[in-house]
């Protein structure tokens, strides 16, 4: 149960209900972080909103990256779990997922991707200990201005939306047990996922 009453489906009406009939649309169920955006469905559009401007301007491989290894230095589960699934469906291999989770990148990544790792948790954890050098890092591996932007962007953003869930005591939906247990076990670095129906 989150700490915040949240809007019961049966009582959800206007912006709500929408929200919620397009959750069960899409999956059968409302996800929880859609549920602890009820008490203000204004603020869940808006991060739609900057989370699709963010992503549409970047390769969806290094969103999704960048988004499990913020999700990971900030003990968020739900981010962790919801964006480690993708990338271990779409882009990586699971154990290079767990690898990125641990923060135990090692071999596993090229040059680049390590480096956009290392500095989206800095970006996480001590934006105020960025430096030139960190960002001459990353142009050097061949990123651009503006996709050292992005990455700082898609860091912001994710705390945001991971610390919002977190500070409410959402938990991450009971359909994330599907994720095989070695992957499942490594992203959950924050809270347990909610228990199963």
């Amino acid at each position: 149960m989150p700490y915040l009453q949240t809007v019961p489906t049966k009582a959800a009406a206007g912006e709500v209900k929408a929200m919620y009939d397009k959750d069960l649309a899409a999956q059968g169920y409302v996800a929880n972080y859609t549920r602890a955006f009820s008490l203000r469905p204004e603020v869940m559009q808006g991060w739609l909103a900057l989370k699709d401007a963010i992503a549409s301007g970047m390769d969806p491989r290094l969103y999704e990256l960048v988004t499990v290894a913020v999700a990971t230095a900030i003990r968020s589960s739900y981010c962790s779990l919801v964006h480690g699934r993708i990338l271990a469906t779409s882009y990586y291999p699971p154990g290079v997922v767990a690898s990125i989770a641990a923060d135990d990148t090692g071999d596993v990544l090229g040059a680049a991707d390590a480096a956009a790792v290392r500095f989206a948790r800095k970006v996480a954890e001590q934006a105020d200990k960025i430096t030139q050098e960190d960002i001459g890092e990353l142009r050097g591996l061949g990123f651009s201005d503006a996709d050292v932007f992005n990455i700082i962007l898609a860091a912001a953003a994710r705390c945001f939306f991971s610390k919002v869930l977190d500070a409410t005591g959402t938990l991450p939906d009971a359909a994330l047990h599907e994720i095989p247990d070695q992957l499942r076990t490594v992203l959950t670095v924050g809270r347990d996922i909610a228990p199963q129906p």
